[in-house]
C-alpha cells in the first residue's frame, strides 16, 4: 500500500514561490519506513533464496562498486527488468563550442530508465490517503503539548 497526501503546488513546476500564478492539488507519495541494505538482503532471503543474507549483501555492494565503476567509465549498462542506467553531465553554458571545456561540467550524475517490471506499477498498486508532513508535525505537537499539559496537572 501506497501512503499518499493531497499538496497544493504551482501548476508549473519549476516556478519560484513568489511567482506562483496558479495552483492545484496534488498527490504526494509519503514513505513510512527506510529499508537499509541488511533489510533489503534479508527481504530477498526470506523469498526462498538458496544464498545467505551476508551473501546477498556482498552481491548487491559489488553490484553497486560495479555499476559506480561503469557509469565513471561513461558505459550504459542495461540490468533487464530492473532498467538501464548511465551517466548524465549537468553543465554550465558557454557562448561558444570554443569556450567550452571539462570545466564548465558541474556535475555527474546517475540516470535510471526504469524497465518492464518499473515502468509503471499503477496497475498493481493500492492507494491510502494519509496527513501531509506538515499535518503530522502539527499532530505530534499538539500530542506533545497535551503530554505536557497532563504532566503538570
Amino acid at each position: 500500500m501506497i501512503n499518499y497526501s493531497i499538496a497544493i503546488l504551482s501548476a508549473q513546476p519549476g516556478t519560484k514561490k513568489d511567482q506562483i500564478t496558479h495552483t492545484k492539488a496534488y498527490g504526494v507519495s509519503q514513505t513510512n519506513e527506510t529499508v537499509d541494505l541488511n533489510a533489503f538482503a534479508k527481504h530477498i532471503t526470506d523469498h526462498g533464496c538458496v544464498y545467505s543474507r551476508g551473501d546477498v549483501v556482498g552481491l548487491l555492494t559489488i553490484a553497486v562498486d560495479c555499476l559506480r565503476e561503469m557509469m565513471l567509465a561513461g558505459k550504459r549498462v542495461n540490468l533487464g527488468a530492473l532498467g538501464a542506467f548511465w551517466p548524465e553531465l549537468e553543465t554550465e553554458g558557454a557562448r561558444t563550442t570554443e569556450e567550452f571545456s571539462a570545466a564548465n561540467i558541474k556535475a555527474v550524475n546517475v540516470r535510471w530508465a526504469p524497465g518492464k517490471d518499473f515502468k509503471n506499477l499503477r496497475q498493481e498498486a493500492t492507494f491510502q490517503l494519509v496527513p501531509g508532513r506538515s499535518a503530522q508535525e502539527d499532530a505530534i505537537e499538539i500530542i506533545k503539548n497535551e503530554d505536557t499539559i497532563q504532566g503538570l496537572e
